[in-house]
């Protein structure tokens, strides 16, 4: 595997509310083009943040101007987007999936509370497209159950080859709940593209509360067949495991044992290849401090070393304190610190991989994209 072609997608301006650019997502549509979400704010956590879209025709050699088509204000209430993710139902129908900030509650306090390790309210919001991404419905909300708490949104909408789909919800806590985290991820299931939804399933927890699994990346395989990549964190040791493995054959209902990667820590959503094979990126925040990616011949194969390629490397002159161990409260508020990651990774037309991820320092923030070969 390697690198093709590399470029910025959104460079951001310093000292203005587009300062820092993070969250980026890129997907293919039908017709031929990328479309492209990341969140724009005058910092990493900001009631400034909103998300902007563009398009690129020509492989995201070139992107269109940025445009902000996505609301910030919902039932009368001012917050903000922390991320926008779309996919393509079919035809030029889009469903977008919005995780949102309310900034009203808790005025001028950053998302997560390094005290009681709760954060900010928020809600998952949905909306439709049926022009291929020109114009949107007005926002709906998920309706998620109080014992959730504020919901995290970490992958878009999933499709299966059934057609029903399905959104991977994260629980957290509520702002000033100092009660113990019990963490797990949750599905919830629409037959209908997306207008009704089930009650929340419970697909992935550590009943122990002992092990966390943050930022769930899932993805299709051609045969059906799902898999996830989780950021996995040890509350006892208070440290970050390696990313974990998990397939279901049938839709999530059930799941095979997690499977240790061997290396760590942040994966991104997988690229899932017609052949079946599969690219990961992950960030290795704490080891090389970089932006890596492999390639997998299958989705249940190993991650081949020799494969791997090396999208970023940080800086040793760029700003970054944030450590691999302490507790949940303490890494949470670092994440405001960190300079560099969320990969995401998908397959595009021609067999290639398309990676986008972000990079900077404190005053100015980028999102960067990267362009994979994997025929040797």
């Amino acid at each position: 595997m390697r690198i093709i072609d590399q470029g910025i997608l959104n460079c951001g301006r310093v000292g203005t509310r587009r300062a820092v650019s993070t969250f980026p997502f890129v997907t293919p549509l039908a017709n031929g083009s990328l479309l492209a979400t990341y969140r724009v704010g005058s910092t990493k956590d900001s009631d400034d943040e909103t998300v902007e879209l563009r398009r690129s025709s020509d492989g995201g050699r070139s992107w269109s101007d940025p445009t902000s088509p996505f609301e910030s204000t919902v039932g009368d209430v001012r917050g903000s987007l922390k991320l926008v993710y779309i996919t393509e139902l079919g035809g030029e129908h889009l469903l977008a999936a919005a995780m949102w900030v309310d900034r009203q509650a808790y005025r001028g306090k950053p998302l997560f509370n390094a005290q009681t390790e709760g954060c900010l309210p928020m809600k998952i919001l949905l909306a439709d497209s049926h022009d291929a991404g020109k114009s949107w419905s007005e926002w709906r909300v998920l309706p998620v159950p109080s014992e959730i708490g504020p919901p995290s949104l970490t992958n878009p909408v999933i499709r299966f080859p059934s057609g029903r789909l399905a959104i991977s919800i994260e629980t957290n806590k509520n702002y000033n709940d100092s009660a113990k985290w019990i963490q797990r991820v949750v599905y919830f299931y629409s037959a209908d593209d997306g207008k009704t939804w089930s009650a929340p399933v419970t697909t992935c927890q550590d009943r122990a509360a002992r092990i966390f699994n943050w930022d769930q990346r899932a993805a299709v395989c051609p045969d059906g067949r799902l898999v996830t990549f989780t950021w996995t964190y040890d509350c006892k040791t208070t440290r970050y495991l390696n990313i974990q493995r998990r397939i279901s054959s049938d839709e999530g209902a059930t799941w095979l044992e997690p499977e240790d990667l061997g290396f760590a820590d942040q994966a991104s959503h997988p690229a899932i290849l017609p052949d079946g094979s599969v690219v990961l990126a992950w960030v290795d925040r704490f080891q090389t401090r970089s932006i890596r990616a492999r390639l997998a011949a299958a989705v249940d194969a190993p991650f081949l070393p020799e494969s791997e390629v090396v999208l970023y490397e940080y800086q040793p002159d760029a700003p970054m304190s944030a450590s691999n161990e302490g507790d949940t409260g303490e890494l949470l508020a670092e994440m405001e610190v960190w300079s560099f990651g969320l990969p995401f990774a998908e397959a595009v037309p021609n067999g290639d991989v398309m990676v986008v991820y972000y990079e900077g320092d404190a005053t100015q923030m980028r999102v960067r994209w990267g362009r994979l070969s994997v025929s040797s």
